[in-house]
């Protein structure tokens, strides 16, 4: 027998995209009555609720859940609280599912055993600058090799995109950090991953996110992710990889030639080399879109690491002085059986 499956949703502010995305989800080829949908919505001020209250009347599988917190961290947590399903979902609303995500997904956590499985976060373009940082985000220049950034994938990693979970996960290692306001995917998989268990990778589970659309919104996207980092690392005291401390050394390295003065002399040609290498690999990645994509390239490779790496030096600073994680994570208790009459 299937598995019934809870979809959890956190949303804010998402009149634009809510509707596409629960449409996505209802065309989904699991069996629809082994499907709810769960929206924790952070008390959106646009019409959001006001489209998901016309959505749940067509379709009683759909419930808003109230996040005060806003957070989505907080409202995930909420959502696995009243879920009734023995496998939990978490889908983004900016993202395009395949008909077969969810299944797929149920499959997959069948085939491996693995406690978390996922596929690649591929990158979907609108916009000219949105397919340049596509482009970007393909190098390992700009991701540092992380295989849930490759299409092609497949095995036991230690993160993914978004997640399907077993509920076991939440009942023994506890929900996501309530107050996470980046990172709290990785947080969750790092403390499976601790525990002893395990998160696979799929190629056949396809989901497509959309990019930052501008320079500025990504810096600022980076640097976020920066101090979410940071706030792992003290949180939980190590990483599984040393892939998110690159940003940061480079950051450190490059202030460290500026501020030296006997370091001086070889600054020039450590900058030059680093120009070189971003922009042979901005040429390298740009082949499918033309020469007049490489400067644009070319520069998303210095924001993603300048931005990620000061986020993180200051998500350090401040998080050694105001740590504000739990001392242990919130754990919900085993689903309740419910025995009907025959």
């Amino acid at each position: 027998m299937q598995p019934r499956v809870t979809i959890a949703m956190p949303a804010f502010n998402e009149e634009h995209y809510i509707e596409a995305c629960i449409a996505s989800v209802q065309a989904q080829d699991y069996p629809r009555e082994l499907i709810e949908v769960l929206v924790a919505d952070g008390r959106s001020t646009d019409r959001t609720r006001e489209i998901l209250a016309r959505l749940a009347e067509a379709d009683p599988r759909i419930k808003t859940v109230d996040n005060p917190a806003r957070l989505q961290a907080a409202g995930l947590g909420l959502l696995v609280k009243q879920a009734t399903g023995d496998i939990v979902v978490r889908m983004d609303v900016h993202a395009e599912y395949a008909p077969d995500y969810v299944r797929t997904c149920v499959e997959t956590l069948e085939r491996t055993g693995a406690d978390n499985v996922g596929g690649a976060q591929r990158a979907k373009a609108k916009t000219p600058f949105q397919r340049a940082l596509c482009a970007a985000l393909e190098s390992p220049l700009a991701v540092g090799g992380a295989k849930y950034r490759s299409a092609d994938a497949e095995g036991f990693v230690d993160t993914v995109f978004l997640g399907a979970f077993r509920r076991r996960v939440f009942e023994t290692i506890g929900l996501w950090d309530p107050g996470a306001i980046t990172n709290e995917d990785a947080e969750l998989n790092q403390r499976i991953l601790d525990s002893g268990g395990q998160i696979y990778l799929s190629r056949d589970i396809v989901v497509h996110y959309f990019p930052r659309d501008s320079l500025q919104g990504l810096a600022k996207q980076y640097y976020r992710y920066g101090r979410g980092r940071a706030r792992t690392l003290l949180k939980l005291g190590r990483f599984p990889t040393l892939r998110p401390l690159i940003p940061f050394m480079m950051v450190t390295g490059a202030a460290t030639l500026l501020l030296v003065p006997p370091l001086w002399p070889i600054a020039p040609a450590a900058f030059a080399a680093y120009a070189l290498a971003t922009g042979a690999e901005a040429v390298r990645v740009s082949r499918s879109l033309g020469a007049s994509a490489v400067p644009t390239v070319w520069s998303i490779f210095p924001v993603l690491h300048a931005s990620h790496g000061a986020g993180f030096l200051t998500g350090l600073l401040h998080y050694l002085r105001k740590p504000d994680w739990p001392a242990e994570p919130e754990r919900i208790g085993p689903k309740k059986v419910v025995l009907r009459a025959i």
